[in-house]
């Protein structure tokens, strides 16, 4: 369920010394929709392509090899000191996340981590600083609307519940073939990858995992329907 808002337009400066990081990371923002996306692998790359791109947004490594991205990210706001940025490092020590965070940092994400909490991760500090180009990305399902930017589920009485990264892929693969039957062997892959062997009772936990938040009666389905020998359909009342 592909979304295309102004959102997905702006400029993304990604800062990592490891190629196989930016891979990954060009990776998950391309099939999410962004198309305007730079790139830079050490201290001085990324205050190049800074200048040249004046980015919306900057994801930023803490250890490269002239620098660190602390230093760095007080260089590009000292140039835009509106500019949000997030680090995505190594560094998992509560005093380096304190140090990235009182910098004035949006956020601090520790390797290794899973690709769509990046995405939700992102997504939310771009929606909550350009409010004006964001646009809505709801399912409207029969007993709740789940807002699938911020993976918040709100019930028809009012209370909310807030999505796993695992949930959230799970029920975005679903609702991006809505009405129709998603097998097993898809959804496996889609959660854990190509090499998915016997994760088919863990998706199966996931699944009641989530009927818990979406259903008015878990144990008898109207959105997220089980199909008996094949694997599960989504049912949705309306896509915004």
């Amino acid at each position: 369920m592909e979304r295309h808002d102004r959102i997905h337009e702006k400029c993304l400066l990604v800062v990592d010394d490891a190629p196989e990081i930016r891979a990954l990371v060009r990776s998950v923002l391309e099939d999410a929709g962004y198309t305007n996306l730079a790139f830079a692998a050490d201290h001085a790359q990324a205050l190049a392509q800074f200048q040249q791109f004046r980015p919306d947004f900057a994801l930023l490594d803490v250890m490269l090899p002239d620098g660190d991205g602390f230093t760095l990210a007080c260089e590009m706001r000292a140039m835009d000191p509106g500019l949000p940025l997030m680090f995505l490092t190594a560094k998992d020590q509560p005093e380096d996340r304190l140090s990235g965070l009182t910098l004035g940092a949006d956020d601090y994400l520790v390797k290794p981590f899973l690709p769509q909490e990046l995405l939700l991760r992102i997504g939310a500090i771009l929606r909550r600083c350009y409010p004006e180009d964001a646009g809505g990305n709801e399912l409207s399902l029969a007993a709740c609307t789940v807002d699938l930017d911020n993976a918040e589920v709100i019930r028809s009485d009012g209370t909310t519940a807030q999505l796993t990264a695992k949930e959230h892929t799970l029920l975005s693969a679903l609702a991006r073939n809505a009405g129709r039957i998603v097998t097993m062997d898809a959804l496996c892959e889609e959660l854990w990858g190509p090499a998915y062997f016997g994760c088919e009772n863990s998706l199966m936990t996931h699944v009641r995992r989530l009927r818990e938040k979406i259903e008015a009666n878990p144990s008898k389905p109207e959105s997220l329907v089980t199909v008996k020998g094949l694997g599960y359909r989504l049912a949705v009342k309306k896509r915004a």
